[in-house]
């Protein structure tokens, strides 16, 4: 039996239900791996739906703004994920009349799409022999053909997509595809592998040469860089100080309580007394310590503590911010542990 047999019997037997498996809509399939990147099957899985509930199709997701697409994508992280299936929608429905393009190279045009996105909606939309390499495919084809080349290197990258173009099969290309995420989330996963019940471990030569728990090679990952923050809550007459961030960078265009980065042991109250004068125009008095949350990036780790704030007067000039009632709070896409925080001042 060849490799793509043994791995799609075992697909048909064992297929995870998921619920973007219910039908082919390159749209569904779309929203589906860029919500799956960096993050969790299970943890997608609700957000997911609700997403599909309040934008079925390309069309009503291209007239959104991008303000309730961030709201609708609070809690799942890297925002930038959410900006660019916003603009690619909203490119599909002025080129191609909303409906995605077969081929994948008009796919992989679209904003926010690489590779294995564009691999993954033309394979299992539209039946294309496409490969579709994501980190599942690069542990199970090193451990596979026991290559001890490191993964994030291009040229491997290219040669694990050689042998994965080399053993997908003419017909179901879209389910060899889905076979090999299903055997990474559940059998060849990163610690431990679970050798003994693989579909395909009389092939694998990893198995062979007991070897399998060291592949694949990868790069030894950084710590993130530490960052300390001081955020304020400022009430005044019912309204929270709030400010939204800029258009580019780290959370973009998310909300924030007025929040200072802390360096070389600088005391929290005064620098947020000082921010929230020149920039809010806005005299308080610091005061305890209300949360405090670590907040883990991929590049960095923010430490950051919210102090109650006394609102004494507003004589400045309020350069940035807006004063929001609590009850606009569950209308507003907030930035990491504000939303948090937003949640906590709501529920109080």
């Amino acid at each position: 039996m060849t490799l793509a047999t043994q791995l799609l019997d075992w697909y048909y037997e064992n297929a995870r239900d998921l619920p973007w498996r219910q039908d082919k809509d390159a749209y569904k399939i779309w929203v589906s791996e860029i919500m799956l990147q960096q993050t969790r099957v299970e943890a997608v899985k609700g957000y997911y739906q609700r997403w599909i509930d309040r934008f079925p199709t390309p069309a009503v997701l291209a007239e959104a703004s991008e303000q309730e697409v961030l709201q609708y994508w609070q809690g799942l992280g890297y925002y930038s994920r959410a900006r660019n299936l916003l603009a690619g929608v909203r490119e599909v429905c002025a080129a191609y009349g909303g409906e995605v393009p077969e081929d994948e190279q008009l796919i992989r045009q679209l904003p926010g799409v690489g590779d294995y996105t564009a691999g993954a909606i033309a394979s299992i939309a539209y039946n294309r022999r496409v490969p579709a390499v994501d980190g599942n495919v690069l542990r199970i084809f090193s451990r596979l053909f026991c290559l001890e080349s490191d993964i994030s290197k291009q040229a491997t990258k290219r040669e694990i997509a050689g042998l994965l173009h080399r053993h997908m099969p003419d017909s179901s290309p879209g389910d060899f595809n889905q076979a090999l995420m299903d055997l990474g989330s559940m059998i060849c996963i990163p610690r431990r592998p679970r050798c003994q019940v693989c579909p395909l471990s009389n092939l694998c030569e990893g198995y062979a040469r007991e070897v399998q728990d060291m592949l694949p090679v990868r790069p030894a990952k950084k710590e993130p860089v530490l960052v300390q923050l001081a955020a304020g809550l400022v009430l005044q007459d019912g309204k929270y100080l709030v400010r939204q961030r800029p258009a580019k960078g780290l959370l973009a265009g998310m909300w924030e309580f007025p929040t200072v980065e802390l360096t070389g042991g600088q005391a929290a109250d005064r620098c947020l007394t000082a921010v929230l004068w020149h920039e809010f125009g806005q005299e308080v008095d610091v005061r305890e310590q209300q949360f405090h949350y670590i907040h883990i990036f991929s590049h960095r780790k923010w430490d950051i503590s919210f102090f109650s704030c006394q609102w004494l007067s507003g004589n400045g000039v309020m350069k940035e911010g807006q004063w929001r009632s609590l009850t606009e709070f569950s209308n507003m896409p907030w930035a990491g542990p504000h939303h948090k925080v937003a949640l906590a001042l709501a529920e109080s």
